[in-house]
């Protein structure tokens, strides 16, 4: 069933920048969407940022100007850049991809800890 794999957590100080990355293996890569998600402790999961397979781009209000979503097809992997991180950032972020054929994956998530 293939799988999505993260990378690029970590921990940084507020002002940092850290480059998030989810490589698909085993898929038959075709994505609709690729989408990254956050989770902080006690709070629900939310949406980051999103990019479709036609190129558009968004992303939640409390990111927008400091993160980056791309995708590169030939690598089957989205990256996420995040700049001028804040501690508010701190979460647990996912990686999601929906297939243009119906298949829905998720990654295991990786850990982003900002300092203040």
């Amino acid at each position: 069933q293939g799988q999505l794999v993260e990378s690029g957590g970590g921990l940084v100080q507020a002002g940092g920048s850290l480059r998030l990355s989810c490589a698909a293996s085993g898929i038959f890569f075709s994505p609709r969407t690729m989408d990254w998600y956050r989770q902080a402790p006690g709070k629900q999961r939310e949406l980051v940022a999103t990019i479709t397979s036609g190129g558009n781009i968004n992303y939640a209000d409390s990111v927008k100007g400091r993160f980056t979503i791309s995708l590169e097809n030939a690598k089957k992997t989205v990256y996420l850049q995040m700049n001028s991180l804040k501690p508010e950032d701190t979460a647990v972020y996912y990686c999601h991809v929906a297939m243009i054929y119906g298949l829905e994956k998720w990654g295991q998530g990786t850990q982003v800890t900002v300092s203040s």
